[in-house]
């Protein structure tokens, strides 16, 4: 009973520890299918005075079925099938058929025991569990019973290596032990006293199948609180980073720039609370500009073209040159504020050049999945595609595409990774 007992507490806390997991990556695949074949041994029990030994050698078949509640425990259910053979050639010749089905508690001591952090191709599983033994005798036996169905209880060590993010190679030894079975192996009728009268030990190599759309398993994620701790360190650089970035004064206006609805400025003029230049008459020439220009007895026609067009022929040389790019924020399509000015110039030359056509090439950086960030590419090629046809701008006109990673500056310079966040030009 005591045994009894204890396996019952040790199943109970396989189920339970899921629950204390919170927190954790939860981005894996949980089942998985574990074939075995190998060799087993039924070693007990046997009659006195009956010429009856088995040994390590008969072939065993073993199938589980597995669901992991998180990276460290979770249940299993399994059978084992081979037949026992009389290996003491002056006995009787006896081929018992033994099956045994179990209900499994697993733990993943490679990650109990932080194999991750040097490791990740070997692992190691324990398994324990209680289910049914069922030993069968052949009809042509002498026996007083043919058949016979006991409690089982067993424990086992599989170690694992992987091979592919959906296969590993599995190493299993198990243990069983059955409740109460007067069947023998020898066919006879037992009055065992022990509480494990029949003994079997299997030894099995074969395959862990992983099903799932993830890319790993919980057998190998690894959520150790070295990785956990320096992914959170990574979250937060990338705050202070942007916190950084907001705080910048680009055009040295007095307003920094996550409140800068104007953040190229001309140097100088006066400006809002909201970092907008003063322009009472609304003609699009800040106040002080305007007032400099009339004391100059320029017309304000002329200053607004001069100011804001300067030439649209210099457009087509710098865009092919890559000096006209509009730029994003980080995992973004919406373009920066301060880049609608390159997207204005592109406007303008289409506009007083009807035959011109644009290509438009989206990046992004380093960061992430390569997949995602040749969508994110294309999606940001597209948003201003999108602004350009408002604009004005036939569609016929236009292209775009994505260009994916633009990997020519340094990962870690978050700076750097500004500049490939953009999307580029090419005039023909």
């Amino acid at each position: 009973m005591k045994k009894i007992t204890l396996l019952t507490f040790i199943l109970a806390a396989f189920s339970l520890s899921s629950f204390a997991q919170e927190g954790l990556n939860q981005d894996y695949n949980k089942f998985s299918i574990d074939l075995g074949l190998g060799v087993a041994k039924a070693s007990t029990p046997v009659s006195e005075n009956v010429p009856f030994d088995t040994k390590m050698q008969d072939l065993a078949f073993e199938l589980g079925a597995r669901y992991m509640f998180n990276d460290k425990f979770g249940l299993k259910v399994s059978g084992l099938y081979f037949e026992s053979t009389n290996t003491n050639n002056s006995g009787p010749e006896r081929n018992a058929e033994i099956f045994r089905g179990n209900l499994e508690g697993v733990a993943n001591l490679g990650n109990i025991l932080g194999f991750r952090e040097f490791t990740q191709r070997f692992n190691l599983l324990f398994h324990a569990g209680a289910g049914i033994t069922n030993i069968s005798l052949p009809a042509n036996v002498p026996a007083a019973n043919q058949s016979e169905t006991n409690l089982n209880f067993m424990g086992g060590i599989t170690p694992q290596i992987k091979l592919s993010d959906r296969f590993a190679l599995n190493l299993d030894l198990s243990v069983i032990g059955t409740l109460d079975q007067n069947l023998s192996l020898d066919g006879y009728v037992t009055n065992q006293t022990r509480n494990f009268d029949g003994m079997v030990v299997s030894a099995t190599a074969g395959l862990s199948i992983y099903l799932g759309s993830n890319d790993k398993h919980a057998d190998w994620v690894n959520n150790s609180p070295e990785k956990m701790f320096g992914e959170r360190v990574s979250e937060l650089e990338e705050q202070i980073a942007k916190l950084e970035r907001d705080l910048q004064d680009t055009d040295k206006d007095g307003v920094a720039d996550y409140l800068d609805r104007e953040p190229n400025t001309t140097s100088g003029v006066a400006v809002n609370t909201k970092g907008e230049s003063i322009d009472r008459n609304q003609n699009g020439i800040p106040d002080e500009l305007e007032s400099s220009l009339e004391k100059m007895y320029v017309t304000k026609e002329y200053a607004s073209e001069t100011y804001f067009a300067g030439g649209v022929e210099g457009v087509k040389p710098d865009a092919n040159d890559n000096l006209i790019n509009v730029y994003f924020r980080f995992d973004s399509t919406q373009p920066e504020y301060y880049s609608l000015d390159a997207i204005n110039q592109i406007v303008k030359y289409m506009r007083a050049h009807p035959e011109a056509e644009a290509v438009l090439t989206g990046y992004a950086d380093q960061i992430g999945n390569s997949n995602y960030n040749k969508r994110l590419s294309e999606n940001r090629a597209k948003k201003v595609y999108d602004i350009v046809i408002a604009s004005g701008i036939d569609e016929s006109r236009l292209s775009y595409r994505g260009g994916g990673v633009d990997d020519s500056v340094d990962k870690n310079s978050e700076e750097a990774r500004q500049i490939v966040r953009r999307v580029s030009f090419e005039l023909k």
